[in-house]
């Protein structure tokens, strides 16, 4: 099932370069329009690259869900019904391949970072803690977007549904500092998942320490990636008995 989402993937030249290249393109809008009149204490593009990190689990959720919805409308996940195999590999291939093809979004944009100036100061434990934080992340979106390919009506409504994602981590302190907003917008901010998993991330690879925020980034992402399997698992049982 993963080989088989991956060859729909590469098929699909078009959508794969965007995903890929639009995290990159943002990063580079965020640095150099908007990082000068942003004050983060430092760098700015040592501050951003963390929160580009979530961004591009945000644009691939959307290829997933997209992905799933696909399986569902033309006929692909009836086909599967009927061969002896476990129900779920087919959701978890899609999983699987988001979660791969997430991860080398990630490794372009940081590579692409890391040419324009980006000096994280980590070193390997930081670098283990902080790419173990994202997958873990990544693991837990991708089980939100499949559960929202199921439960969209096509492909075109499984990719709107998944505007909320994208848009999360602009409410959070990955391009900005929390306290910049105001106090009603800043409640949400601060509790919202992507704040704690992107301090965490910046902690880490910065060597500034994470305080209570990677406890609370684990926990939302197991948390997340809990509610992500069980709708999942329960929207396609139902489907199933159809």
């Amino acid at each position: 099932m993963f080989r088989r989402c991956a060859r729909h993937t590469l098929r699909s030249r078009d959508t794969l370069i965007i995903s890929l290249l639009m995290p990159v393109l943002i990063m580079m809008l965020f640095t150099y329009v908007f990082g000068g009149a942003i004050n983060v204490g430092g760098p700015y593009l040592d501050y951003v690259v963390p929160g580009i990190m979530l961004l591009c689990t945000g644009f691939g959720s959307s290829i997933t869900a997209t992905s799933v919805s696909t399986d569902m409308t033309k006929g692909s996940i009836d086909r599967f019904r009927t061969l002896p195999m476990f129900k779920q590999a087919v959701l978890a291939g899609h999983v699987i391949e988001g979660v791969a093809r997430n991860l080398a979004a990630i490794a372009i944009a940081v590579a692409v970072a890391l040419a324009l100036g980006y000096r994280p100061h980590a070193g390997l434990v930081g670098w283990l803690s902080a790419v173990a934080v994202i997958v873990l992340f990544v693991v837990a979106i991708s089980w939100i977007a499949v559960a929202l390919g199921l439960v969209a009506k096509n492909p075109e409504a499984a990719g709107g549904l998944t505007y909320a994602i994208m848009f999360i981590p602009y409410i959070s302190s990955a391009f900005v500092t929390t306290a910049t907003m105001p106090g009603w917008l800043r409640g949400f901010a601060d509790y919202q998942p992507a704040t704690p998993i992107v301090e965490t991330v910046r902690g880490l690879l910065n060597s500034t320490g994470t305080g209570n925020n990677a406890a609370l980034a684990v926990f939302w992402c197991a948390g997340l990636a809990a509610i992500g399997f069980a709708c999942a698992s329960a929207v396609f049982g139902r489907l199933s008995h159809r």
